[in-house]
């Protein structure tokens, strides 16, 4: 079969060997599979990242010697079964995976290790009981957004971000182009989005941001200004003798009132949820420091190598900070059933497809933010990188409950 293999930080076309499914696995014919921002770190910083993981008891990240297949936002159709499988899914099938494969108790990630050969391929081993049948139609190019979606899906959740909410995305690559998307498919009143990037700024509102900042001319920051939130310290402590001043006058003690407005979450202070989506040293160390206080920080984009913060900022704003990865298997579950019933909307997102051969020439397209956003491989055609002009065709609505 033919794969775009990656080894010393180059791409290339190879033949290779049909891949066999084990125990408990399949065989799925991949008809789609994006190409992901940590795919583009991993080909050049990906020794860094093995570095941390190991760390993390995984020591099978890929590394830059290695002859790797990559891609893990995998969409296609069942080919073949290995042994002790259900049969639930029948040959044909349009399925979408969880990306991790087993074997014995050994666990990969598919697409991001050696061990584990992804979907920038012809055909590619999953795991049966985390693979799910596409429902609704869905189409191919929003099938193949099911994991990335499923990300920010996580992230949101972690985020804890309720419809009242002003969210603030920093970075509107992929990964916060699809949390601006979650965000807003979730009724979130408000979302103000940043970037560098005029083609981010134009795909964030497509998304649903309801305020888009040129952050290498405003700040995110100003257009919180006037949401309520406290921004120094002087102004918060004002505010605990304001209030207390005001108990003080009343006929019970101020201490009984305090925790009476405690319990029903009246002095919960004000705050926004920032969802970090950059990824590059020194952002988030300037995010604690701009943030107002209280804030709620995810932290979704991943910096590949070292990164320095002043604790002493999140301390003394009592800021939250959060890191998220991947999503549940049930959030990846919902995800696929949003996008199919068109109540979550990622088509801003697909700017190219391309086939197997193209693959070199799309990671460098992707190097420049102003052109496009997310490119999928179309392994079943040899065509070079193209740009979508029309979004793919939205799904049907649900003939039956979910």
């Amino acid at each position: 079969m033919k794969a775009a293999v990656t080894t010393g930080g180059r791409i290339e076309l190879a033949d290779l060997p049909v891949p066999r499914p084990k125990a408990g696995q399949l065989l799925v014919d991949v008809r789609r599979c994006g190409i992901c921002g940590s795919d583009l770190h991993a080909l050049t910083h990906g020794d860094e990242l093995a570095q941390a993981l190991q760390l993390c008891g995984y020591p099978r990240y890929m590394r830059s010697g290695e002859r790797v297949v990559m891609g893990h936002e995998i969409y296609g159709e069942v080919a073949g079964h290995g042994p002790w499988t259900s049969g639930r899914l029948r040959p044909g099938t349009p399925v979408v995976t969880v990306p991790l494969v087993r074997r014995g108790r050994q666990v990969d990630g598919i697409g991001l290790s050696a061990h584990a050969p992804g979907g920038y391929a012809e055909q590619v081993v999953v795991q049966e009981a985390l693979t799910l049948p596409v429902p609704n139609g869905l189409a191919p190019d929003l099938a193949a957004l099911t994991e990335p979606m499923a990300v920010a899906w996580h992230a949101v959740q972690r985020g804890e971000v309720t419809r009242k909410d002003t969210a603030v995305v920093l970075g509107c690559g992929p990964v916060g182009l699809a949390v601006i998307a979650v965000l807003k498919a979730r009724g979130v009143a408000t979302v103000i989005a940043a970037d560098y990037s005029p083609h981010r700024r134009t795909l964030a509102a497509r998304c649903g941001a309801d305020v888009t900042v040129d952050a290498a001319t405003g700040s995110p920051w100003e257009e919180t200004a006037d949401h309520g939130f406290v921004t120094t310290m002087p102004d918060e402590y004002n505010a605990g003798i304001d209030a207390l001043e005001n108990l003080h006058r009343l006929p019970v003690p101020w201490w009984t009132t305090w925790r009476a407005l405690d319990a029903v979450g009246a002095t919960r202070p004000k705050r926004p949820v920032v969802f970090e989506c950059v990824g590059v040293p020194g952002v988030l160390d300037g995010v604690l420091a701009a943030a107002p206080l209280h804030s709620r920080v995810v932290v979704v984009g991943v910096c590949m190598g070292a990164d320095t913060i002043r604790p002493a900022l999140a301390v003394n704003k009592e800021l939250d900070l959060r890191f998220v990865v991947g999503y549940t298997p049930l959030e990846f579950r919902d995800t696929l059933h949003a996008l199919a019933e068109g109540t979550l909307d990622a088509t801003p997102l697909v700017t190219g497809r391309v086939g197997l051969p193209g693959v070199p020439g799309a990671f460098a397209a992707l190097s420049d933010p102003g052109s496009h956003a997310k490119i999928l491989i179309d392994p079943t055609t040899d065509s070079e990188l193209t740009t979508t002009t029309t979004p793919p065709p939205r799904a049907r609505r649900p003939t039956a409950p979910r």
